[in-house]
C-alpha cells in the first residue's frame, strides 16, 4: 500500500478535489442542497474559511483556509463525507468489504489535496476551481453555472461576469 503523505501546516489554505465513486454520476447537483447543509454544519462545529467552491456532478473542487492553530481537514472532510452519505437511502452497490465495514459506496475513498505555497500558486487554483464548468462543457458562459462561487467572486469585483479563464490550466495539476 502506498505511503500517503499529507501536508498538514496550520492555518494554511488548501486546494482539494473530491470525487464520487460512481463518475458518471449527478448526484452532487442533483442533492446539492443537502451538501451545502452538510458543509453548513461542518462548518459550524469545525470551521474553516471557503476561498473558492465549485461542483460539478460527480466531483468538486474547494479551497479552504483552516483556522490559526488548526490543520485537521482530514477530520472536516469525513464529517462532510459521512453525514451527506447518512442523509441518502442506500441505492448503490456495495462491495462485501463495504458492507462489513458499515460503509457507504458514494465517495471515492481518498481525495486531492494540494497544501497552496504563495499568491502565485492560490490565484492559479482559485482560476482553476471556477473555469471548471466551461472546461467540463457544463456550460459555455461560467456565469450560468449556478453551483460555484464564481457569482461571489464577480460581486466582490475579482472577476468581470464575462470572465472565461485560461483553458491552458493543466488538469493533470489539480489532481482529476
Amino acid at each position: 500500500m502506498p505511503d500517503y503523505r499529507r501536508a498538514r501546516v496550520p492555518g494554511a489554505t488548501y486546494f482539494f478535489t473530491v470525487n464520487l465513486h460512481n463518475r458518471s454520476s449527478d448526484l452532487l447537483i442533483r442533492e446539492v442542497a443537502l451538501l451545502r447543509d452538510t458543509v453548513r454544519a461542518t462548518k459550524a462545529r469545525h470551521p474553516f474559511h471557503i476561498d473558492a467552491w465549485v461542483v460539478l456532478p460527480e466531483h468538486m473542487h474547494c479551497l479552504w483556509t483552516l483556522p490559526p492553530g488548526d490543520a485537521n481537514f482530514a477530520l472536516r472532510w469525513k464529517v462532510i463525507k459521512f453525514a451527506f452519505a447518512k442523509r441518502l437511502p442506500i441505492t448503490e452497490t456495495l462491495t462485501a468489504t463495504q458492507q462489513r465495514r458499515g460503509e457507504r459506496g458514494i465517495w471515492q475513498r481518498r481525495y486531492w489535496e494540494h497544501l497552496i505555497r504563495d499568491e502565485e500558486d492560490y490565484q492559479r487554483h482559485f482560476d482553476y476551481i471556477h473555469y471548471n464548468p466551461l472546461k467540463h462543457g457544463h456550460v459555455q458562459r461560467l456565469v450560468d453555472w449556478p453551483y460555484s462561487s464564481f457569482h461571489r467572486a464577480v460581486a466582490m469585483g475579482i472577476y468581470a461576469e464575462d470572465w472565461c479563464g485560461d483553458p491552458s490550466l493543466d488538469e493533470n495539476s489539480y489532481g482529476e
